[in-house]
């Protein structure tokens, strides 16, 4: 068997060897991505992090193989965050040692050098797996309060007659309430991955990446505060009506449409204000660096 039959035999019994350890944790965590409007983007997660990977593929290849034996122990740990995840039906515990059983494998078999090359892509997975319930209600709640007082100071500024009690806006003729769903966390999930793929491609600084995927947590939280007033302005013209159905569905779409326009703008600004002055000195293209 030559080198690389080798090394794709390794390559598919880890595949198999995995994918069986993982089947119902895999399951359901496509299930949740089918189901959960908030980690839809699950689908695109993984593609995107192969992607990035592959792109890593001439510097790993020119990688120095050192294995080193401390990623047995990520293995072990990892596949002990399973097990206490599956008796526990802690599901988080369990999807993220997936990523720690595949970093192991990676520090055990090739060592720190191919680690390294692969932090991003591995770290870019977390974004597939569902936060918890525990810390997504912690989140989830604060912004539904600040959802509904953005709306509430955005109604009183247009001469609405509103009182907001908690996550509930009482006008004139009806209520509206902030429901988790209204809440900006499914857009703030979705524009924070969408961000981090974005400042991938369109510079090669991590500063301007982290800055950049940094910014999408206020515009998410903007752009959801302008459809919570934009909702109580229509309903108090139009009634209650106005934040049902199909006119509530394509807001939210518009919104998000309106929130990445945003993040498009934000980071044209940024990249005016804060050229990458490293590009006038190499001749590598800017995307040949991730």
């Amino acid at each position: 068997m030559t080198r690389a039959g080798g090394w794709l035999t390794a390559v598919g019994l880890f595949v198999v060897s995995f994918c069986v350890l993982y089947a119902n944790v895999l399951v359901k965590l496509t299930s949740d991505w089918a189901h959960d409007d908030n980690y839809s983007h699950g689908f695109f997660v993984v593609p995107l992090a192969l992607y990035f990977a592959w792109k890593r593929r001439e510097r790993l290849a020119a990688a120095a193989v050192r294995p080193g034996s401390l990623g047995l122990v990520v293995i072990l740990g990892s596949i002990s965050m399973l097990l206490a995840g599956l008796l526990g039906a802690e599901l988080f515990l369990s999807r993220v040692s997936m990523i720690g059983v595949i970093a192991g494998t990676v520090l055990f078999v090739f060592g720190w050098q191919h680690l390294r090359l692969l932090a991003f892509p591995l770290a870019f997975l977390l974004l597939m797996i569902p936060i918890p319930a525990i810390i997504f209600n912690q989140i989830a709640f604060p912004l539904q309060l600040l959802a509904s007082r953005f709306g509430e100071t955005v109604l009183y500024a247009f001469g609405i007659p509103v009182l907001r009690e908690g996550n509930v806006i009482v006008l004139a003729n009806t209520s509206l309430e902030v429901a988790q769903a209204c809440s900006g966390i499914r857009s703030l999930v979705s524009l924070l991955t969408l961000g981090i793929v974005y400042g991938y491609f369109i510079d090669r600084r991590a500063s301007f990446r982290i800055v950049l995927a940094a910014a999408t947590v206020p515009v998410a939280i903007l752009t959801n505060g302008i459809r919570v007033a934009a909702t109580g302005v229509a309903a108090h013209f139009y009634g209650a009506q106005a934040a049902e159905g199909i006119l509530h569905e394509s807001a939210g779409i518009i919104v998000f449409a309106v929130a990445f326009a945003l993040l498009f703008l934000l980071a044209g600004v940024l990249r005016v204000l804060w050229p990458d002055r490293s590009r006038d000195r190499s001749p590598l293209p800017a995307l040949a660096t991730p």
